[in-house]
C-alpha cells in the first residue's frame, strides 16, 4: 500500500459555490491531523489538490466538474509580447524571499487589495485574523516573495516551494499600481524562479471556463489542465 493510499479524506456538506452563482459545492479535505509533508503535498498537487491555510483540499462536487486544476510547464513556456512588456515594466522591482509572517505593512497591503479588488467576494471584509489563518502558517515550504520598489512594498506572492514545482497560493498587491499588472507579473516571476530552481511546473490552482476572474490563467501558454486524471496541454 502506498503512502497516499493510507491517507484519510473528509468531504464537506454542500455549500454555495464561491465562483458560480446558484451552484452548490462540496470540498474534499485531507485529514487535518495528518502532518503536511512537502513530498506528500507534491504528490497530491499532481492530483489537483491545493493548500489553504493548514488544509489541503480539492473540489469534490457531485454534479459539476467546472473547477479544473491548471499548471504551467516551465521549460516549455515562452512569454508573449504583452508578457515581455510586463516583465520589462517591472524590472525595477526587488524581490525578497521570507518565511510567512505578520506585519502591519503586509496586512495594510492585503486589506487594501481585498477592499478595492474583491469587495464582492467571500474574503470581504478583511481582518487580521483572516490574514493570519489564511496566509501566515508555520510551514517549511511556504514563502512570502515580497516585491518592492525602493523599499516600498508593492506585492506579495504567497508561494509553496515543492519538489515538483512552485504552487502559487495567493497574490495580493497595490491596486493603485494598475499600470504594472502586478498580478500577472507575479506569475511570470514565479515561472522564472521555478526555472532557476530547476522545478518543472508552476501550479495556478483552478481554472473555471465560465468564471471571468479565472480568464487570466489561460494567458500563459502552453498551460496544462487536469482532465479525467490526466494533465492535458493547451498550446
Amino acid at each position: 500500500m502506498t503512502e497516499l493510499a493510507r491517507l484519510k479524506f473528509y468531504a464537506t456538506q454542500p455549500h454555495p459555490c464561491s465562483y458560480l452563482p446558484g451552484e452548490q459545492a462540496t470540498t474534499l479535505f485531507l485529514d487535518p491531523s495528518q502532518p503536511m509533508d512537502a513530498h506528500m503535498y507534491a504528490e497530491l498537487s499532481e492530483m489537483g489538490f491545493r493548500r489553504s491555510g493548514d488544509h489541503l483540499y480539492r473540489p469534490h462536487c457531485q454534479h459539476c466538474n467546472a473547477c479544473i486544476p491548471a499548471r504551467i510547464p516551465v521549460t516549455r513556456f515562452h512569454p508573449n509580447r504583452q508578457q515581455r512588456r510586463i516583465l520589462k515594466r517591472n524590472a525595477d522591482l526587488q524581490v525578497t524571499s521570507r518565511p510567512p509572517h505578520f506585519s502591519e505593512e503586509l496586512y495594510a497591503l492585503y486589506a487594501r487589495y481585498i477592499e478595492q479588488r474583491h469587495a464582492d467576494g467571500d474574503m470581504y471584509p478583511p481582518s487580521r485574523e483572516q490574514f493570519q489563518t489564511f496566509l501566515v502558517r508555520n510551514l517549511a515550504f511556504a514563502r512570502f516573495f515580497e516585491f518592492r520598489k525602493d523599499g516600498y512594498l508593492l506585492a506579495v506572492a504567497v508561494t509553496d516551494v515543492l519538489p515538483n514545482g512552485l504552487s502559487a497560493v495567493y497574490t495580493f498587491y497595490a491596486p493603485e499600481e494598475e499600470h504594472r499588472s502586478l498580478g500577472r507579473y507575479a506569475i511570470l516571476w514565479q515561472i522564472n524562479e521555478a526555472a532557476r530552481l530547476e522545478l518543472s511546473d508552476v501550479y495556478l490552482g483552478y481554472w473555471i471556463k465560465n468564471c471571468r476572474k479565472m480568464n487570466y490563467k489561460t494567458e500563459y501558454r502552453p498551460i496544462e489542465l487536469l482532465v479525467n486524471q490526466r494533465w492535458v496541454s493547451l498550446t
